[in-house]
């Protein structure tokens, strides 16, 4: 075990390096779904209730013929007769058939592990958790395979290692996992509070008018994890430095049910900040280096196509931070093999193709550094009124959590901006931590 507290993920992989993985099976062992019926559904028949609840599992032909395979039990009972009525309160259970999972590399490369934590380099092409197609082949179930393997060879406790982030299908590098509960929830926590931070500072910018209430929220954190990827982009970037502080959000789009994550301004706050590596004008291309203060789906991808630049081979994100496809068209009503959807015609997020590596990692050690009090959450609650009176508390009141915020060692600027008329204030608090 490290006796650092802060160590960095990019010099260990000079050192000798273990692999681990197993070849994954033709096929896997299907899956198993249970529900129970609700009151709410309760007089639905059978195909009317998975066919409405699983619309994005199957069209309604696709459900016919899973049920006519004996897929779905009642109460334990087989059942083909798609116009069964159900009870509240009745046991259903699908069972999925085995299928073959598509191609997928099944190696990784052990950067760093102790007793909390693994460190692993994730190829492009491997799935981080189950979803979709992939059930089996993925960086889940390796892991899983090769605790297994190491508990019963060492006669130890068995451990649960799990991703504590993800990473896109098609991204390589560096994908952190906890082996404890412990380092679970310190690890989760190191990345939420990136997003937390990036929410924070939105929402300490935007101004307040007259009768209206506001939250001004400065989260006083030490940041506890640091994320550095490269990417290779198409065109040239001229500038050496790029900060993008682009919200992302979703939209409808086929074949993702749950929507596909683009460049939005009603989108949740997101900041990449961007540095160029090297330019290759004759290929016209530029290798970047970019660090993520938040972690929302795809946000290289969508933040480096929303400047003009998207990854190159990206096949769904271009220029602006949408797909290349916008236009939005129903998924074909046709079923595959197994009774499910067809794959989509059009590129899914899912599709590799792009060159994206996690190339650094600098965190506090979960153990070794205690995250016991992480930081400091400050609300400030201000309203605004036309009262003069009211106003100049609201001014007391940030000068006070100011002074007290010194104190802790922490430089806090803070001021007020006057609008045209002169009873219209707003407060602005600056944040000025040195993370």
């Amino acid at each position: 075990m490290l006796d650092v507290d802060e160590f960095n993920l990019k010099t260990l992989v000079s050192q000798k390096m273990q692999t681990i993985g197993e070849a994954w099976p033709e096929y896997n062992g299907g899956l198993t779904y249970n529900d129970v019926v609700s009151a709410s559904h309760s007089g639905l028949t059978l195909i009317q209730f998975y066919s409405s609840k699983y619309t994005s599992s199957a069209p309604l032909q696709g459900w016919l013929q899973r049920i006519h395979n004996t897929q779905i039990m009642i109460d334990g009972g087989t059942v083909i007769d798609p116009d069964t009525i159900l009870r509240v309160g009745s046991e259903l259970v699908y069972h999925r058939l085995p299928w073959k999972e598509p191609e997928a590399p099944y190696l990784l490369e052990v950067l760093y592990e102790d007793d909390d934590m693994i460190a692993l380099n994730k190829p492009s092409g491997l799935q981080v958790l189950p979803g979709g197609l992939f059930q089996q082949r993925t960086v889940l179930s390796q892991l899983q395979w090769h605790a297994n393997k190491t508990s019963k060879q060492r006669l130890s406790r068995e451990s649960h290692p799990v991703p504590v982030h993800r990473l896109g299908r098609g991204t390589s590098g560096i994908l952190l996992c906890a082996k404890t509960k412990h380092a679970k929830t310190c690890l989760a926590a190191y990345f939420a509070d990136g997003t937390s931070l990036v929410h924070g500072k939105r929402l300490v910018m935007k101004y307040l008018f007259l009768y209206i209430f506001a939250l001004l929220a400065i989260n006083v954190r030490e940041r506890k994890i640091t994320k550095i990827y490269r990417a290779l982009v198409k065109g040239i970037i001229n500038r050496n430095e790029i900060e993008i502080n682009q919200p992302i959000g979703t939209m409808r789009y086929p074949g993702v049910s749950r929507g596909l994550y683009v460049a939005l301004p009603s989108g949740k706050p997101a900041l990449s900040k961007v540095g160029v590596v090297e330019r290759d004008v004759q290929n016209d291309q530029t290798l970047v280096k970019v660090e993520i203060q938040s972690g929302r789906p795809h946000q290289i991808r969508i933040h480096l196509s929303y400047i003009g630049h998207p990854l190159l081979g990206d096949p769904l994100y271009v220029a602006g931070g949408l797909p290349q496809c916008s236009g939005m068209e129903f998924v074909d009503e046709g079923y595959a093999e197994d009774g499910g959807y067809q794959r989509p015609l059009k590129p899914v997020p899912g599709d590799i193709g792009y060159h994206l590596h996690a190339h650094e990692v600098i965190l506090s050690h979960p153990t070794t550094n205690e995250c016991r009090g992480c930081g400091i959450d400050v609300m400030l609650m201000a309203v605004v009124f036309v009262d003069w009176v009211v106003v100049e508390w609201s001014v007391g009141l940030v000068v006070m959590t100011a002074r007290f915020l010194e104190k802790l060692g922490i430089e806090v600027a803070f001021g007020i901006r006057c609008f045209n008329s002169p009873r219209k204030f707003t407060l602005s608090i600056v944040e000025r931590l040195h993370l």
